[in-house]
């Protein structure tokens, strides 16, 4: 099993997300600890391998948790959000980037 670890900042925003959601995405987590997929858990696009959205939906609000597989021995939690999208089904671009940046980070700090 491996152990899930969170960039402050996506913590700090999934603190806000009301309880259902939190215990959807959690449940989530563990199963991704445990070396599987969850369902609501699909591979974000463009952002390599191992970058996986947990999407929920909670009273009629969408809610996600971005999580990275390929750095060090943990499973990362960088980006926490309440998606409010104009643009369709998609994540926001400003979403991406800012999963893209901590990823970057991240892999610095464990290179």
């Amino acid at each position: 099993m491996r152990a899930v670890s969170w960039i402050k900042a996506a913590y700090k925003s999934y603190e806000r997300f009301p309880a259902g959601a939190r215990r959807e995405i959690d449940r989530a987590l563990n199963i991704a600890a445990l070396g599987e997929k969850a369902d609501i858990a699909k591979p974000m696009t463009g952002l390599g391998a191992g970058v996986v959205e947990i999407a929920v939906k909670f009273r009629g609000d969408a809610w996600r948790a971005v999580y990275a597989l390929q750095i060090g021995e943990d499973i990362w939690v960088v980006h926490a959000f309440q998606k409010k999208s104009t643009s369709g089904i998609s994540t926001p671009k400003h979403e991406i980037d800012l999963v893209r940046d901590r990823i970057r980070t991240l892999k610095e700090r464990y290179r």
